[in-house]
């Protein structure tokens, strides 16, 4: 037995021995002194008890930067050599990794097979609780197994309390076969170990209501995946500056940023923004790469081809620049 098989054996043994109804010692599941009499709060002051202690997310990401940081940049890696990302989980953990894929393909023009979010249960449990099959340790590697997941590939477990078995069934899997294996979760690694290349813990404390994780555990855990997308995309070149410049040009409302950032960017008019968006097939990266040289679209594709991913690496290769930039930070 391998050590990350081990790992994962250690835990459920605890699960499934005298501690199985006994989690009480998790942060997650532990009483909040600061809500004890929530039941009897007036809404105003209820309200504001929510609106205080939902700081402790933000504090717990932070907290949680280094780790993250790691993650990006080994995820990006695994991305640019082909490999794919998928989120595990089940239940809130499940829904908010089957969340943040979904909105990668919209917000940086992905394949949808580039993000995946892989749930316990799968489609029907984004709409109705199907918490029991979170207790199926083997089904997380079989479910990995059905999308083909592979070495190449790279997994982010979700377990808000570290302890579903769905999930370090995944983890031990990946680790098995030489995936990047990424734990993510509200519990101290001292509470509960998970077997992982990196472990990111969001330690965002009781919560108000006992045991609830889709409040601050869930808020935490959204906030990181939000971080972890976002900066593994722009690692991929996906964005210019701060503009989502591989935007998906689905909707008015997408085509009107696309010709916003076509404007600030390269000083276009919105006339010849949208001439070169059409030229450019809808890609808001290759019309300012043709915004800012003569190329036609060919010669873009080749150029992004030869010196991409991103566009400034592309600019800088030919010695070229955008009509318009941002200004840089300070």
């Amino acid at each position: 037995m391998n050590e990350d098989a081990a790992t994962a054996e250690t835990t459920l043994a605890g699960l499934t021995g005298s501690e199985l109804w006994s989690r009480g010692h998790l942060l997650t599941e532990q009483a909040n002194a600061l809500s004890e009499n929530l039941d009897r709060l007036e809404t105003a002051a209820l309200v504001e008890l929510f609106c205080e202690n939902d700081r402790r997310p933000q504090e717990a990401v932070a907290a949680a930067a280094g780790p993250l940081a790691a993650a990006v940049d080994a995820i990006a890696a695994r991305l640019l050599s082909g490999g794919r990302l998928f989120y595990l989980g089940a239940g809130t953990s499940g829904r908010l990794g089957v969340l943040d894929a979904a909105e990668c393909p919209p917000t940086f023009c992905s394949p949808p097979e580039l993000v995946q979010g892989v749930l316990a249960g799968g489609a029907a449990a984004l709409l109705r609780s199907s918490e029991g099959l979170e207790d199926l340790f083997e089904a997380g590697a079989a479910d990995l197994q059905q999308r083909g997941f592979g070495p190449a590939d790279c997994l982010v477990g979700i377990a808000a309390g570290g302890t579903t078995p769905y999930v370090l069934g995944g983890l031990s899997h990946a680790r098995s076969i030489g995936a990047l294996a990424i734990a993510m979760a509200c519990v101290p690694a001292d509470q509960v170990a998970m077997p992982c290349d990196i472990d990111i813990r969001l330690l965002s404390g009781p919560e108000l209501l006992t045991g609830s994780t889709r409040l601050k555990a869930g808020t935490a855990t959204k906030m990181a995946l939000n971080i972890l997308s976002t900066g593994v995309m722009v690692r991929l070149g996906k964005v210019y500056g701060n503009r989502m410049v591989d935007v998906a040009v689905t909707n008015s409302k997408l085509e009107d940023r696309a010709l916003r950032i076509l404007a600030d960017l390269a000083g276009l008019s919105r006339e010849r923004g949208r001439e070169l968006l059409n030229q450019g097939q809808g890609s808001v990266r290759l019309a300012l790469l043709m915004a800012a040289t003569d190329l036609d679209l060919e010669g873009a594709r080749a150029a992004m081809s030869d010196h991409g991913p991103g566009l400034r690496s592309v600019l800088e290769a030919l010695g070229a620049q955008l009509p318009a930039t941002p200004p840089s930070a300070s």
